[in-house]
């Protein structure tokens, strides 16, 4: 595995003649219900990484624990950055990697906040016209494969802090699971923006924990796992 912060300079330079592909993931410090650990999408994200890395050649950068949190930002233990702040600081990081050789580049996140997904993929934008021979991918798992983790779940409409993130949880790290909290759905009226989201949104959860099982979360996993290596085969075959 190509873990970036743990290779010196030397194997930064014999590896980078294996491999032009980097990934930077994007995970969040945000609550996950009554049950979940504030770094839930950042944990699965690193793991399925990890996974994927095992099987694929490519850099492995530090996850970006900090995300653009929306509907969340005011439950307790959310630490929430702007979507300026995360253009910034993406944009940065992909400068630099391509100056050290690296053309290939993944943003992948463990969050699917929309302002959040929009941030990076407005620096792909801007990146992708301004920076010879690279290609980007950004995407979070969860947008690429609904349909497979919906089809996992006996929940319909699962999505935060619910069945399938929980199950996830469960097959990684068991121990940070504290118990189940209720079955919630949010209650935001649309089209409208509140101010008081926690009002419309007290528990933090979208779906049911207590259907999950560590059996979903492991068969979930295999899915993201693939769906990277997947992506990763991809860009490296795909034309600038």
């Amino acid at each position: 595995m190509y873990i970036l912060e743990n290779i010196t300079m030397v194997e930064f330079k014999r590896y980078l003649k294996q491999t032009k592909t980097i990934v930077f993931p994007f995970g969040t410090i945000e609550e996950h219900g009554s049950h979940l650990p504030l770094n839930t999408d950042s944990l699965i994200i690193q793991e399925s990484l990890k996974s994927a890395a095992k099987k694929k050649k490519f850099f492995l950068a530090p996850i970006s624990y900090y995300g653009v949190c929306t509907t969340t930002k005011d439950h307790p233990g959310t630490i929430s950055i702007t979507p300026e702040t995360l253009r910034r600081l993406s944009l940065d990081l992909i400068m630099d990697a391509h100056k050290k050789g690296l053309r290939n580049v993944l943003l992948i996140s463990g969050h699917g906040g929309s302002l959040h997904m929009s941030a990076l993929k407005e620096t792909a934008e801007i990146l992708i016209e301004q920076l010879k021979g690279i290609k980007i991918a950004v995407f979070s798992p969860y947008d690429l494969l609904w349909k497979e983790l919906s089809a996992l779940a006996e929940t319909p409409n699962d999505s935060h802090a619910g069945e399938i993130e929980t199950s996830m949880m469960l097959y990684l790290a068991a121990g940070l699971v504290k118990g189940r909290a209720a079955e919630e759905y949010p209650d935001i009226p649309r089209p409208f923006v509140v101010k008081d989201k926690v009002k419309y949104w007290p528990g933090g959860v979208w779906g049911n924990p207590g259907k999950a099982s560590a059996e979903k979360g492991k068969k979930a996993m295999k899915l993201i796992t693939d769906k990277i290596i997947e992506v990763l085969d991809r860009i490296e075959r795909l034309k600038r």
